[in-house]
């Protein structure tokens, strides 16, 4: 009985990093594949680059890059494949798996005009994997097993959060790329208004459109201050908030909403620093956004210890609004001009990525904040902790 029950508590903690495999799979196929257009054929095979020559240009930063992309595939997929598999066969699996998998995303890339299938990628991308797979196998009994870390999740965290973690921690990823509004995520109808005027053959602002039909105009700096306050504001309470409405009593939430905080802001300066110039690694500190981060800060404070159902709902309502102001807010023209100093050149492979997080994670976050099976209260046995 005891033999069967730690088997099923060992599959429950791998199921976190089960899902975050596959998150983690998905971003590496988005990027590789960025940007999903211009498809041909050259008439070349696919797997032609194995065999070719070393490739004569390349830098120490994509070799890096690429061992640092895979290093997490290969140790997600030894957490992962806990418990049916374990030590070196589930480190040999993995670099198995990985290698795989980026011998095939090299191989597609061959139809990819912007994008040139390389070996010398496939042999750094299997380094990391390699890597990653090795710490994996001496982690795993910290990690997976029921060990320190892993009672600590249990400890702080509620029954059955683990997807809705992996959401929140990609929430600083999604600060990567650059935005007009602070934590301004999901703007799709810039993207559907270019779609539109592709297809309609004439310029198509939606947004515009939108705002013209409720009467609103948006022609003063005080207006895009409000607006860039209101949506910094809002964007962080429900990503904090999502959090706050995952953890126990017990749990040090200041500590860690404050942790998810700082880690935000710091990938959002390190990013527009290595994006723009190191001079620019705060410009998005503007007078809207520092109230925004103020007024976030003090309504997370304020609803720290609510119940947790009125923080999921909070979470939510919050969500929503940012992503009505973010797509109906016109273009920040500051914010244009600063862009043009952007230079994506290595980047290219990141910024992909960035995009899709920065695009998606405030409608996956909605759709787990949604569902009542995961996130309230009665559904926990350890919510009255």
């Amino acid at each position: 009985m005891i033999d069967q029950q730690d088997k099923a508590n060992g599959s429950r903690a791998s199921y976190f990093f089960r899902a975050s495999l596959l998150a983690w799979l998905l971003l590496i196929v988005y990027a590789s594949w960025y940007p999903f257009t211009g498809w041909r054929d050259i008439g070349v095979p696919p797997l032609a680059y194995i065999t070719a020559a070393w490739p004569r240009y390349w830098t120490w930063f994509d070799l890096l890059t690429n061992v640092a992309a895979y290093l997490p595939l290969g140790l997600l997929a030894v957490f992962a494949l806990h418990p049916l598999q374990k030590g070196v066969r589930a480190a040999l699996i993995s670099i198995a798996g990985c290698a795989a998998v980026s011998a095939l995303m090299e191989a597609m890339q061959t139809w990819l005009p912007s994008r040139v299938p390389s070996n010398l990628d496939l042999l750094t991308n299997v380094t990391g994997a390699a890597i990653g797979a090795a710490v994996g196998m001496l982690l795993a009994p910290s990690f997976v097993d029921q060990g320190r870390f892993h009672l600590l999740g249990k400890r702080w965290f509620r029954h059955d959060s683990s997807r809705a973690m992996i959401l929140l921690a990609l929430w600083p990823l999604a600060q990567i790329y650059p935005q007009s509004w602070l934590f301004g995520h999901g703007q799709v109808l810039p993207g559907i208004s270019v779609w539109l005027s592709d297809w309609l053959s004439e310029p198509f602002d939606l947004g515009a459109l939108l705002m013209h039909s409720i009467h609103l105009h948006i022609t003063h700096i005080w207006q895009f201050w409000l607006l860039e306050t209101i949506i910094t504001a809002s964007g962080l309470t429900g990503a904090l908030l999502a959090l706050l409405c995952l953890l126990r009593r017990s749990a040090p939430r200041i500590m860690l909403t404050g942790g998810l905080l700082a880690l935000a802001i710091g990938v959002k300066s390190l990013a527009c620093a290595l994006f723009f110039t190191p001079d620019n690694a705060f410009v998005w500190l503007t007078p809207g956004a520092l109230g925004g981060l103020l007024i976030g800060v003090l309504m997370v404070a304020g609803l720290s210890f609510a119940p947790a159902i009125v923080q999921r709902r909070l979470a939510a309502f919050s969500l929503l609004l940012c992503l009505m102001m973010v797509n109906l807010t016109p273009a920040n023209h500051y914010f244009i001009v600063t862009l043009q100093a952007w230079s994506q050149g290595k980047f290219l492979n990141f910024n992909g990525a960035a995009q899709f997080f920065a695009l998606c994670w405030p409608f996956v976050a909605l759709y787990f904040l949604l569902q009542r099976l995961h996130h309230s209260p009665l559904n926990d046995p350890g919510s009255s902790d």
